[in-house]
């Protein structure tokens, strides 16, 4: 895989995190979850690929955290949006709308031209 497709990937993800956030705070393996649940697991995320997008998000500003429990009783890193995040969200929504509108002209039948 080119260098630029595995850009795209990591960028995917933190996208997904941060909408998946916007919804309130929420500890690593419930943001998988809720990824794996909202796709009806098309997309699955591993915990290799999640926890450092989570660290990354985090030393960006996008995220903060703090220790809380879990459903479970168990002690969890929870997570939630910055104001940074929620901005960072937006843009990054607006920028695949655009994508999937270029890549959706291509791939429909007939092809815009």
């Amino acid at each position: 895989m080119s260098r630029s497709g595995r850009k795209l990937l990591h960028g995917t993800l933190d996208t997904l995190i941060l909408k998946t956030l916007s919804h309130g705070p929420r500890h690593g393996y419930a943001i998988g979850r809720w990824i794996e649940e909202r796709t009806g697991d098309a997309i699955l995320v591993e915990e290799g690929s999640l926890y450092p997008a989570l660290y990354r998000l985090e030393k960006k500003g996008l995220l903060a955290s703090e220790w809380g429990r879990s459903e479970l009783e168990r002690r969890a890193k929870f997570y939630r949006l910055t104001e940074r995040g929620r901005a960072a969200l937006e843009a990054e929504t607006a920028e695949w709308l655009r994508f999937r509108h270029a890549v959706d002209a291509i791939l429909a039948p007939g092809g815009r031209r």
